[in-house]
């Protein structure tokens, strides 16, 4: 079995190993000692780890909140829930909650735990890959709205991290592949070799040992390079917005889906027209798109802009981007693959004809 990394950050630590589930209860008190607990899941990963958190956690400290599967959830519908029935079973600021699934879960929680009596301490579990490398790390919590994906939330960073690989063994395959996303991007932005390995990773990826090195390995790495990042820039003022990169045009494709595209494929789609539009203004070498769009096929995901979304309609939803700025959308763009472009503080606008030349 592989062995425990942990990996730090100014004020907590990911904890990253097979079998760290096994420990959940010690890891927790220790990091977040609290006289209750909540736990948010949802409903496909609570009914398979929902209990051993509990047990481990202690039985009669534990309260369980459970939310449909899926990004349509996200919402402050189901936030202002959540708050509700944790005041109805009379949890308190000595509390703390525990993010147990994936990047909707993560994302929810966090922000329930941010805003729950001004804030009380939370643990992210991640339970999906692109959870693991990405969405549970960096104190980003939040909900969607109508007009854009995580427009109301709050910077909350949680008391520890704990990833624990052997759970990927029940995700379905096109989450695997969505999750790949992530750590593509992380490649791109900041490490050229590491985009080899993620890429050496995805050709086996309907058949990896999950408990293996060669995930550890994987997962620690993409996490590494997000704390980082974090640690230089935890409120996005300017080198974070680096790990934006794909996410401008793939959050606008997300919504312009009604959120029926898993995240990690709209990302995907993102970062290859990002990276189109880099070169064709001049910031990005020749080849760097190719070079990602190597990546992304690779990994099984998609490439193109889907044919039921306009060009149109994307631009539309990138004006309503958190990233805009005077009704503009911003862009993180690549200069190659393992660096990324500091013109306009790590990201800039693009006329809206150059990013419509490129979606079309």
């Amino acid at each position: 079995m592989s062995a425990t990394r942990d990996i730090a950050l100014p004020t907590y630590r990911v904890r990253v190993g097979a079998g760290l589930l096994d420990r959940i209860g010690d890891i927790v008190h220790e990091a977040a000692p609290a006289h209750r607990y909540a736990i948010i899941t949802d409903t496909n990963v609570g009914p398979r780890y929902g209990r051993h958190v509990a047990s481990a956690l202690g039985a009669t400290r534990t309260s369980t909140f459970t939310i449909a599967a899926g990004e349509a959830e996200k919402t402050r519908r189901t936030w202002s829930r959540l708050i509700d029935e944790m005041l109805g079973a009379e949890f308190g600021r000595d509390s703390a909650v525990v993010a147990l699934g994936g990047g909707v879960v993560g994302d929810l929680a966090g922000f329930v735990a941010a805003t729950f009596m001004r804030g009380v301490p939370y643990v992210q579990v991640p339970t999906s890959l692109l959870a693991m490398i990405d969405a549970s790390v960096g104190g980003k919590t939040g909900v969607d709205t109508p007009a854009g994906k995580n427009l109301v939330g709050a910077f909350h960073q949680p008391a520890v991290v704990i990833a624990d690989p052997t759970v990927l063994a029940s995700l379905p395959l096109d989450q695997l592949r969505a999750g790949l996303a992530e750590a593509i991007k992380h490649g791109v932005i900041a490490d050229a070799s590491y985009l080899d390995d993620v890429e050496r990773m995805a050709t086996d990826i309907d058949a990896i040992d999950v408990a293996g090195d060669e995930v550890l390995s994987v997962v620690a790495r993409s996490i590494q390079i997000k704390a980082d990042v974090v640690a230089r820039d935890e409120r996005e003022a300017g080198v974070r917005k680096t790990l934006n990169f794909g996410h401008t045009i793939g959050h606008a494709i997300e919504l312009c889906s009604a959120y029926t595209l898993l995240h990690g494929v709209a990302v995907a789609i993102g970062m290859v027209c990002e990276a189109a539009i880099a070169e064709r203004i001049g910031v990005a070498e020749e080849g760097t798109m190719r070079r990602i769009r190597e990546a992304v096929r690779i990994a099984g995901l998609p490439d193109v802009r889907p044919s039921t979304i306009s060009a149109d309609d994307i631009l539309r939803a990138t004006q309503g981007d958190k990233k805009a700025r005077a009704g503009r959308p911003e862009y993180a763009l690549p200069k190659r693959v393992g660096s990324m472009s500091e013109s306009g503080g790590w990201s800039v606008p693009v006329d809206d004809d150059i990013v419509r030349a490129v979606l079309s």
